[in-house]
């Protein structure tokens, strides 16, 4: 009962910091950007013990880092580059966190399987194709970045076909909303301006952290 306080908690809160932002008043939206995840952080923590919190929590807490560095981003590239590897690693944890709750691969679709495989490899090269010429020095940190969220997601695919519902369509969508959020935050950085760029960011990324950690602490719940 108190997590369920909690998320919606988080919900409602971040409802507030994106009509903030929608009205253009992302100079107040910045002071609430540090107090959004530690909700997500809350939750998990009071959640009873189950074999992949720590793990869950290490991805969030990174996460959180990553958005407090990426505030001072207009203040230097290397504070990008210091968001970027908080989230990079925040990625990696995610994936180590899927591939442990993977403990039986049942080989329920091997179609769905595939075709998702083939949807993520043809999502990673386009992108690359359409930031490479924009990349400059950075083509080699941004090119690993997008090859991680790509086996996040293939991860989350996995799951999907193996974890029970509806735990597996909470995080499969979650981690395919969150590729979404990196996505338009590299198009608006490296190839073109986009309108609301920063409301659709966030907006994507909130929704995504929020499914992830329903759909893992819906997995684990104890009968």
């Amino acid at each position: 009962m108190k997590n369920n306080y909690i998320l919606n908690s988080y919900l409602r809160f971040s409802l507030i910091y994106l009509f903030i932002i929608f009205i253009g008043r992302e100079d107040a939206a910045w002071y609430f950007k540090p107090f959004l995840l530690p909700f997500l952080i809350l939750a998990v923590f009071l959640h009873e013990k189950f074999t992949t919190k720590k793990i869950l929590l290490t991805a969030l807490t990174l996460s959180w880092i990553g958005d407090i560095i990426l505030m001072f981003a207009d203040k230097g590239e290397l504070y990008f580059i210091a968001g970027l590897i908080a989230f990079l690693l925040s990625h990696i944890s995610y994936i180590i966190l899927f591939s442990k709750q993977l403990k039986i691969y049942l080989k329920k679709s091997k179609i769905i399987f595939w075709v998702g495989v083939t949807t993520i490899a043809f999502y990673l090269i386009v992108m690359m194709l359409i930031l490479l010429p924009s990349l400059g020095d950075l083509k080699i940190p941004v090119f690993v970045y997008a090859l991680t969220i790509s086996i996040m997601l293939l991860f989350a695919l996995k799951g999907f076909l193996n974890w029970k519902k509806p735990a597996n369509i909470y995080i499969l969508i979650g981690a395919t909303i969150f590729v979404a959020s990196d996505s338009i935050l590299a198009f608006d950085k490296f190839h073109a301006p986009l309108q609301y760029s920063s409301f659709l960011i966030m907006a994507t990324y909130l929704l995504a952290q929020y499914l992830i950690v329903v759909g893992i602490l819906k997995l684990n719940k104890k009968k």
